[in-house]
């Protein structure tokens, strides 16, 4: 198998993935998973394409992630993957999309309009 390389995308988060036969190593930004996502909330997150195929021992990762914040990150490495277990075995595909896995969250941060204090809050109100 060749390396399989995907790009998964969350609010400001980019995460590219390259997916590799190997013993189950997650390298993240050149750290270990669990030196870069510290919570164990984060680390199930990214490692749940791999919990619902059952194949978490069967592939070595490595993650190059920029951008946001730490969960935006994890959330956008879990897409990434995801996508490349389709790419891998396309049965992967009806396991995943039920859950989720598959879908890119189309929310974002809603700008700031001018002459307000922030996207919705208004400066305050004197009627006199």
């Amino acid at each position: 198998m060749e390396v399989v390389h995907k790009i998964g995308r969350r609010k400001t988060a980019v995460a590219r993935v390259y997916v590799s036969e190997g013993t189950g190593n997650i390298t993240v930004n050149k750290r270990n998973l669990n030196d870069y996502f510290s919570t164990a909330t984060l680390q199930y997150k990214v490692k749940q394409p791999f919990t619902l195929t059952e194949t978490e021992d069967n592939y070595d990762v490595k993650v190059n992630v920029y951008g946001g914040g730490i969960t935006g990150q994890a959330e956008a490495v879990r897409l990434a993957l995801s996508r490349a277990m389709c790419e891998i075995n396309e049965e992967n595909r009806g396991i995943l999309k039920p859950e989720g896995l598959l879908t890119r969250d189309p929310r974002m941060v809603e700008r700031k309009k001018f002459g307000q204090k922030k996207a919705r809050k208004k400066f305050q109100f004197s009627k006199r």
